[in-house]
């Protein structure tokens, strides 16, 4: 096992780095929470010009066919600069879903819009609060017309199409339904992160496609989480890193009582915790990313491990940048508050903290014992 990047790797990491210092400053993430947009077209338009989209597809789908340690790279960028891009829903979720269990007919459709950055995808499974399991799901779709309502569905005002969880026969299954169609209504919803516009979609007899076997659709969703939780993880590490960066920054030129606040223990201590949880989550992201590139058995495992300590370390870094900050930290027109926002909602977004620390701890039992 290779525990670091390889050289072709940081290269490519140090040319993400360049494109997003360059074409995503934190005026572009403010403008897409000024605005009504879902993301910034512009910025998604030059990521699928690039091909960084397209990093772990397959070539005959339009992809690059480097790899999913390129598109970790990747991630962790987006996640650096808080890049309002619909990176989780469509790349990570949406495009692994139909990779897992898409038929020919549906890759050939949307996967190389997906990698261009033609075309948006996202996942709708919830329809109310908690986690979403099988007597939670009130969607039907009979003789292939869906019916429902999905809340809160991310980048769900942008996306073209959505791959729906919903019951045939009873049975939870997966269904692709194209958003242009009829039948099909939207509607903003107000959450934490307002750069990830999220949506409630509606759907009154809409056309849907089935993906995957019937019946299948929870078994199908382990898998697309799975792969999904390490390359999330990889932009809340990130993320985390800007955090304390920032917080690092603040710290050595902001005085007090004639001193650097970064002299004083306190701020030391915070400093320190944050940089012991980025680095223990970095260790879990790289072997996630490992488990993720060789399509090991141990991914389900990898994937929980980097999936808590990527949160749990974002979590800290943007609460403790808003404490180094001291009262500045909580206004609006600094940027501390943005990254709190962001590592709040990528906490959930893959389902919350205390599913992916039960679905550890149901790996890691078997091992001990």
């Amino acid at each position: 096992m290779q525990f670091d990047f390889s050289d072709d790797q940081k290269e490519l990491q140090a040319a993400v780095r360049i494109f997003f210092d360059k074409s995503c400053p934190m005026s572009t993430v403010r403008s897409v929470i000024d605005s009504d947009a879902g993301h910034d077209a512009d910025l998604w338009r030059q990521v699928g010009e690039s091909g960084y989209l397209a990093a772990a597809l397959p070539e005959q789908h339009g992809g690059v066919g480097a790899g999913y340690l390129e598109l970790c790279v990747v991630a962790e960028e987006c996640g650096r600069v808080l890049a309002p891009l619909p990176t989780v829903s469509s790349v990570y979720q949406a495009t692994e879903a139909l990779l897992i269990a898409g038929s020919e007919a549906q890759k050939a459709t949307w996967l190389p819009k997906l990698a261009s950055g033609a075309a948006i995808g996202t996942l709708a499974l919830a329809e109310r609060a908690g986690e979403t399991l099988p007597g939670s799901i009130g969607a039907k779709v009979s003789l292939g017309r869906l019916t429902g309502v999905k809340i809160p569905v991310a980048d769900g005002l942008a996306a073209d199409f959505a791959i729906v969880m919903a019951k045939d026969d009873g049975a939870p299954s997966l269904f692709l339904v194209d958003l242009s169609r009829e039948g099909v209504s939207r509607e903003a919803v107000k959450t934490i992160d307002p750069s990830r516009k999220h949506a409630i979609l509606r759907f009154d007899g809409a056309a849907a496609e089935s993906l995957g076997a019937a019946g299948e659709g929870f078994a199908m969703l382990e898998r697309v989480r799975d792969r999904a939780a390490v390359l999330t993880a990889f932009e809340q590490i990130g993320g985390a890193h800007a955090a304390l960066m920032m917080a690092r920054d603040y710290a050595l030129q902001r005085f007090a009582f004639g001193r650097q606040i970064g002299s004083f223990q306190a701020i030391k201590h915070m400093l320190a915790d944050m940089y012991v949880a980025l680095e223990l989550a970095r260790s879990n992201c790289y072997y996630g990313a490992w488990a993720l590139s060789v399509d090991s058995d141990k991914l389900p495992g990898a994937a929980a491990s980097a999936r808590v300590a990527a949160t749990q370390a974002y979590q800290l870094c943007s609460a403790n940048n808003i404490q180094v900050h001291g009262g500045m930290g909580f206004t609006w027109e600094f940027d501390c508050h943005l990254h709190y926002r962001r590592s709040n909602y990528l906490a959930l977004a893959l389902g919350g903290p205390s599913l992916w620390e039960s679905r550890l701890i149901r790996h890691i039992r078997p091992q001990a014992a």
